[in-house]
């Protein structure tokens, strides 16, 4: 009995080969095996005007400078929640549904920006 093998076959390839697309790895696409950058999962609802849903993934980078209108990743008062930078009066400040508003100082720390979301709800 002869043995199969899949480099041995007969007749034409199929003309859909080289349409195949290879498998999305999303560690490779969003990055992450860079330094200070981590996912991070989205609890609650205080972003959604933003686009940004509970069960939401985000991609942050802990290394990036603050940019305003962004989102960030920020610890007030011992608490992590997810913000909107503002540069008013040559200060910044966090807006969050919760906060109303908040000048970075004190007890407050941006510890990372949001670069990409990811979503897998369909």
């Amino acid at each position: 009995m002869r043995e199969y093998k899949g480099d041995r076959t007969t007749g034409f390839e199929s003309p859909a080969r080289d349409y195949i697309e290879p498998v999305i790895d999303l560690a490779v696409a969003l990055d992450l095996r860079r330094p200070h950058t981590y996912p991070v999962r989205v609890t609650g609802q205080a972003l959604r005007g933003r686009g940004i849903h509970d069960g939401d993934v985000l991609v942050v980078n802990a290394a990036s400078e603050p940019v305003a209108g962004r989102v960030c990743v920020a610890i007030v008062d011992a608490e992590v929640l997810l913000a909107t930078l503002h540069f008013k009066d040559a200060q910044w400040w966090l807006h969050h549904s919760e906060l109303k508003s908040r000048l970075v100082e004190g007890d407050v720390e941006i510890w990372a920006i949001v670069e990409a979301l990811v979503r897998f709800d369909v």
